[in-house]
């Protein structure tokens, strides 16, 4: 049994909770300390405001902990703010957050007003349905890093390790395909490590 835990301090959580649902996958929200406690096979950081995110991450003694588990191998799906958290660089703010993913990124990359869109394009060979809000993007990589999806020339969802990253809120469509794709990675971690 996969029991995946998303992080509910800030941002658009609930959407995460309800795909996970559909996909009879079991899931918890992590809002305090205590709450890594439970057994979590992997974890999903929402969209929302990172900077608010990175400080109550911090304010709420999380960070640390979390941080080291994905350093370690904990599969984890990052979407729009989830992204700008994994990311090692930020090209226009000097804040830096968890850093465990070799990308840096661009936040609110498309401007704040014509920031938000809707389209169809590929991720990981499939083409889905994508919401973008606001979203970042990823000006460049690092070797280790595999490209899933490109919009308009700009690299918006990318995999390393056991990480993935979106640019736009796959929780947001009716399409659960990101999600079953990071699963996949969940069960062959799991399947790894048991």
């Amino acid at each position: 049994m996969i029991q995946i835990g998303i992080l509910a301090v800030q941002g658009a959580f609930i959407e995460h909770k309800h795909a996970l649902d559909k996909l009879n996958v079991k899931s918890f929200e992590i809002r305090q300390k205590r709450d890594l406690q439970t057994p979590m096979d992997g974890l999903i950081l929402p969209g929302g405001e990172s900077t608010t995110m990175g400080k109550l991450l911090k304010d709420l003694d999380i960070f640390d902990v979390i941080q080291d588990q994905i350093k370690k191998g904990l599969p984890v799906l990052g979407t729009c703010a989830g992204m700008i958290l994994l990311a090692n660089q930020l090209t226009n703010d000097e804040k830096e957050h968890f850093k465990t993913m070799d990308i840096a990124v661009e936040r609110n990359a498309y401007g704040r007003q014509l920031g938000s869109f809707f389209t169809h394009a590929k991720f990981g060979g499939r083409e889905i349905p994508m919401t973008f809000i606001r979203a970042p993007y990823i000006p460049s990589y690092g070797p280790n890093v595999e490209v899933l999806s490109i919009v308009d020339n700009h690299v918006v969802a990318a995999k390393q390790g056991n990480q993935i990253s979106t640019a736009f809120h796959p929780e947001l469509t009716d399409s659960t395909y990101v999600h079953e794709y990071f699963l996949d990675i969940v069960k062959t971690h799991k399947s790894k490590n048991q």
